[in-house]
């Protein structure tokens, strides 16, 4: 099993060196239909990928400077009645609490921090 879980993390790797990161929704910028939802880390999505809503697989970057691939948050959306998972590159621990504070913070939405 362990074996397995590299294998996923460093597909992870390979699907993030590959893929152009588009940050749509910045640090400090409001959400387009939330605006009292402020993000905290910038937020984003791999272009040329698909996820569950149709868009590309999301992304949150942080400052770390390494921009290593290190955690995902797996998460299920009450409202939107789906789930997926978003990549966390380059977060420090902060910025991981906040991300996962983020997720769980309104009984529609929840999530799980899955550290490499």
């Amino acid at each position: 099993m362990e074996r397995c879980n590299e294998e996923f993390w460093c597909a992870l790797d390979e699907l993030v060196a590959n893929s152009e990161i588009v940050i749509d929704r910045p640090k400090g910028t409001a959400h387009p239909r939330f605006p009292d939802f402020i993000y905290k880390v910038d937020y984003g999505y791999l272009n040329h990928t698909s996820a569950m809503d149709g868009g590309g697989i999301d992304v949150w970057v942080g400052t770390d400077q390494e921009k290593k691939v290190d955690a995902i948050m797996c998460i299920v959306d009450l409202m939107k009645r789906d789930s997926e998972i978003k990549i966390l590159i380059g977060c420090t621990e902060e910025e991981k609490q906040m991300i996962y504070q983020t997720h769980n913070e309104t009984q529609y939405m929840k999530g799980v921090l899955i550290r490499r």
